[in-house]
């Protein structure tokens, strides 16, 4: 969800500075790649993440937010969970 949230929060920036064009989208994919293991893919239309913040998008404490709006930990526990809860689940 922490994903999704940051998804909608930076969709909702480029509204507001209108850098984006059309209807703001989130596209969700599901893959069976075996009977147990599962592939999640998520896109969106806003624009591309610049190199040097996709570096440090897992980094804890790390955020692209003004100060009182982010903190900077949601998808660093997301990447905790995912690697340390479901690599070999």
């Amino acid at each position: 969800m922490n994903i999704f949230a940051n998804a909608i929060d930076a969709l909702e920036e480029s509204i507001l500075k209108k850098k984006i064009n059309g209807t703001p989208q989130i596209c969700i994919r599901t893959e069976l790649r075996e009977s147990n293991l599962v592939n999640v893919s998520t896109s969106d239309n806003d624009m591309e993440i610049l190199n040097q913040v996709k570096q440090r998008l897992f980094n804890l404490f790390f955020t692209t937010k003004p100060l009182s709006k982010g903190t900077g930990m949601s998808l660093s526990i997301s990447y905790q969970i995912i690697s340390q809860k479901h690599r070999d689940s």
